[in-house]
């Protein structure tokens, strides 16, 4: 049963703009999927894990794409990255014929990739301005239960569309439960059993996606390095102490940590800052792109015990920014224009800081319910001159409510 997939818009609407279309994501969240569902009767398919369709776009990639015409389908083109070069002069000549002949132009190729590590460069320098980049990630709340999920945005009016969408109550058990699945489409269909599947999952990204990456005696060193990094989701990001722990020097981390990112399994999200002020701490916040891998390589073995686990407040938090990241992703934005979080030497912190042109919501992330003093760090705000709008609590409570004149509660299940 296929499950319709927020993406399928911004897919589609980059498809009348541009030749080419390239999305991104980690392993198995359903690109190809998602792909096929919405082109697969039109355009022709061919994936590089195929050894021999490999072998030929990276010897010939010329007669590869000769004997794969246009409209074609490319599952994981950072295996044969030759292919980018061949692929650009044959968009640029069909330009020139639409031109010519008054045609309209067409959507020709899709890529799909699975490691941003290895082709983000190679795409920038051969398809720049003939292709669209697309994020994708693994399934939303929204959309395991069927419901439709407008882009995010912090406005209260907003907001309050999704109260009336009809989506059914789920209590702080249920979300832990979500957040212990994860939102990997097998696992979620019940297609494949959670555990066998993330010991396959890691096995197969580091041998297919990171192996290539890192030297060969580094694999157990590496295994260890993803699990320590799971244990950190919702943290500031310390190279040197990663690294000291792994026993790995800091250059080796830092290229570790930008493997993951690129590939999709975490996000850096980024402080708020401005010159006016130098007391912002200016390290990133580390989180786990999907909470059901994040809690596997912690290796919590069911929901209940993560939910009363001492880490059970960062992977509340983790799952709630990884939601609205994914969200952003599903509508083609970027979340680096609007998503932050703040933090100062004087340890004053808000969990989210989303800005939108002079316009800055506090946003605070709590897993319990009515929690005390919820806006007494929105204050700190005042030195950037922005319009600071109503903040949120995002918590387990059944309904949007207002908390005093400065915030809102509102239910985690709505994101």
């Amino acid at each position: 049963m296929y499950i319709n997939r927020t993406v399928e818009s911004a897919i589609i609407a980059a498809g009348k703009s541009f030749p080419c279309v390239v999305v991104y994501g980690p392993r198995q969240v359903g690109k190809s999927t998602t792909i096929d569902h919405l082109f697969g009767d039109e355009y022709n398919k061919v994936t590089l894990d195929d050894g021999d369709d490999r072998a030929l776009a990276v010897s010939n990639p010329k007669l590869f794409l000769e004997n794969y015409a246009w409209p074609v389908v490319i599952d994981e083109i950072q295996k044969a990255p030759k292919l980018l070069d061949e692929i650009k002069k044959i968009i640029d000549e069909q330009r020139l014929k639409w031109v010519k002949n008054g045609e309209e132009r067409r959507l020709m190729y899709i890529l799909t990739g699975s490691n941003r590590f290895e082709l983000q460069e190679d795409i920038a320098d051969s398809l720049a301005g003939r292709c669209a980049v697309i994020d994708m990630a693994s399934f939303t709340a929204a959309e395991k239960y069927g419901y439709d999920a407008p882009l995010f945005n912090p406005e209260i009016s907003e907001l309050r569309k999704r109260e009336r969408s009809g989506r059914k109550y789920r209590s702080k058990k249920e979300i832990f439960e979500d957040i212990f699945t994860g939102g990997i489409p097998d696992i979620c269909t019940g297609v494949a059993e959670r555990d066998i599947y993330f010991k396959s999952y890691v096995n197969t990204y580091i041998e297919r996606d990171v192996m290539k990456l890192i030297e060969a005696s580094s694999e157990l060193q590496f295994r260890n390095f993803i699990s320590i990094v799971a244990l950190r989701t919702a943290q500031e990001l310390h190279y040197d102490e990663i690294a000291g722990t792994v026993g790995i020097d800091v250059r080796t981390c830092k290229r570790w940590i930008s493997i993951l990112q690129t590939s999709g399994i975490i996000y850096l999200l980024q402080p708020y800052m401005s010159n006016i002020s130098n007391r912002i701490i200016k390290s990133p916040k580390l989180y786990f792109m999907d909470t059901g891998l994040c809690a596997y390589l912690c290796k919590w073995p069911n929901a209940e015990m993560l939910e009363s686990c001492a880490m059970n407040g960062a992977f509340f938090e983790t799952y709630v920014v990884s939601e609205i990241i994914k969200n952003f992703y599903a509508y083609n934005k970027d979340p680096k224009e609007f998503l932050f979080y703040y933090r100062d030497i004087d340890r004053k912190e808000i969990d989210l800081v989303y800005v939108e042109a002079d316009n800055i919501y506090p946003i605070e992330v709590k897993k319990g319910i009515a929690p005390t003093k919820p806006t007494k760090n929105f204050d700190v705000l005042n030195k950037f001159k922005l319009n600071i709008k109503p903040g949120l609590i995002i918590e387990t409570c059944e309904k949007i409510r207002p908390i005093n004149e400065r915030a809102y509660a509102f239910p985690v299940y709505l994101l």
